[in-house]
């Protein structure tokens, strides 16, 4: 076997959910490719993760099998850093000659990417491809813009609410299976045991806030023909706004504390101890386990509006695509086949716990480990994504939404004015993003 691999830089942070790109590359011009040759040297970038040599395994062998069936076929594999990856990609689609033929690329990249010309249309050939018509729905959506695909997704990530069994059980309460009811428990706990935050929230934990503003009905952004409009401002976002900020406060996570933590902040509070529940994702169960609380919790779907119903999660995770430029366009769509098909995805999941985005795989893989299940249950009940546009990088990057949040838990805005605000920044993101 010719395979070979090699590691760019020093390991950067494993990132799974929704990973967004920050830095700005003029758009490319035309750089698809002229030819498409059945042989010779395919080169990927895929992320480095932290802990490397798993993920490392899975695709070898994914590699391996790729060769043996198309003779003449080589493949390069590079891992790159996820914090430098922004510039190296964008430069990677102006420059042809020094281009891969795949990247992985987070989720909320593709519509970005699209609009650079960076990635290839593979429509027809995913279409085609049998294993595909399993793929979970909201996985699919954030390979799909302006209903063309731009790659497959390699897994998939949501969250769900980590609670303390031992708190739980020491105040005789259950679990909450509703909004309503986990503010409350969320409240009676810090009332109970001053020393811990009832559930751990955070300002600039924008995926933490969005099962809030989606169980009540509300939208980030409306899809208006070839652009978005922002709905962050209707009455239904902004009831679920008010629900998530109303946990911030003295009577469950302090403002002065809570506001400016983000996702990892407050699963790094559940895992030390300092809070009796939060929302964290399939990704933070190590984490969690090597924390004080190992033994002492459980997951449960974050509950929705009504009683027994789950909040819709955003659907984070990873793809793969084949780039535009590509002078080896068949061969890459079979490798790419071979990355994210279901034989490695189930692997993968062994190796490094990353979901899988095919619901048969997955309904096989929380057979083997039952701390899948409630993710997975969260997942079925349906997943959301946020708008397929170019402007979202944007959108994040300028913490629109977590200065939201930020501004009504510290008194600043009322959620009418923040809501508002916020708004006129998304459509003006939205707008300068065509």
């Amino acid at each position: 076997m010719k395979f070979s691999a090699r590691i760019a830089a020093p390991a950067a942070a494993l990132v799974l959910a929704g990973l967004t790109a920050t830095a700005c590359a003029p758009q490319t011009s035309d750089t698809g490719a002229t030819s498409d040759e059945k042989s010779g040297t395919l080169r990927v970038w895929l992320f480095q993760e932290v802990g490397n040599k798993p993920k490392e395994k899975v695709v070898n062998a994914a590699v391996a099998d790729f060769e043996k069936a198309h003779e003449g076929a080589e493949v390069e594999v590079e891992y790159i850093p996820v914090d430098t990856r922004a510039q190296r990609i964008k430069a990677a689609f102006n420059d042809p000659k020094s281009a891969p033929d795949l990247i992985e690329y987070g989720n909320t990249d593709t519509a970005g990417y699209v609009k650079d010309g960076g990635l290839a249309d593979i429509s027809e050939e995913f279409a085609a491809w049998d294993e595909a018509k399993d793929t979970d729905p909201a996985a699919e959506q954030s390979v799909t813009v302006g209903g063309k695909v731009y790659g497959a997704p390699l897994f998939v990530g949501v969250r769900a609410l980590y609670y303390r069994t031992d708190v739980f059980e020491e105040l005789g309460i259950e679990p909450p299976a509703s909004q309503d009811e986990l503010i409350t428990t969320a409240k009676k706990i810090r009332e109970k045991k001053p020393d811990l935050y009832g559930l751990a929230v955070g300002g600039a934990y924008t995926y933490g806030a969005m099962p809030f503003i989606w169980a009540h009905g509300g939208e980030l952004a409306d899809e208006t023909g070839v652009t978005y409009k922002s709905a962050i401002n209707s009455d239904k976002a902004r009831k679920g706004i008010e629900a998530y900020t109303s946990l911030f406060g003295e009577d469950n996570c302090p403002a002065d504390k809570c506001a400016a933590m983000g996702g990892n902040a407050t699963v790094t509070a559940f895992a030390s101890g300092k809070a009796a529940m939060a929302i964290g994702g399939d990704f933070s169960h190590a984490a969690v386990e090597a924390g004080a609380v190992k033994g002492k919790y459980a997951v449960v779907p974050l509950p929705g509006v009504e009683k027994g119903s789950i909040a819709p999660a955003f659907a984070g995770g990873n793809n793969i695509g084949v780039l535009k430029s590509s002078s080896h366009r068949t061969l890459a769509v079979d490798l790419m086949k071979s990355l994210t098909g279901k034989k490695a995805q189930a692997e993968m999941f062994d190796a490094m716990g990353f979901l899988p985005t095919y619901t048969d795989v997955r309904a096989t893989v929380a057979e083997k480990e039952p701390f899948v299940e409630p993710f997975v249950n969260t997942l079925g009940a349906g997943a959301k994504f946020v708008p397929a546009s170019p402007a979202w990088g944007q959108i994040d990057a300028s913490l629109i939404l977590p200065t939201m949040f930020q501004e009504i838990a510290g008194g600043r805005k009322d959620v009418a004015t923040a809501s508002d605000d916020a708004a006129k920044k998304m459509d003006a993101a939205f707008a300068e993003a065509g």
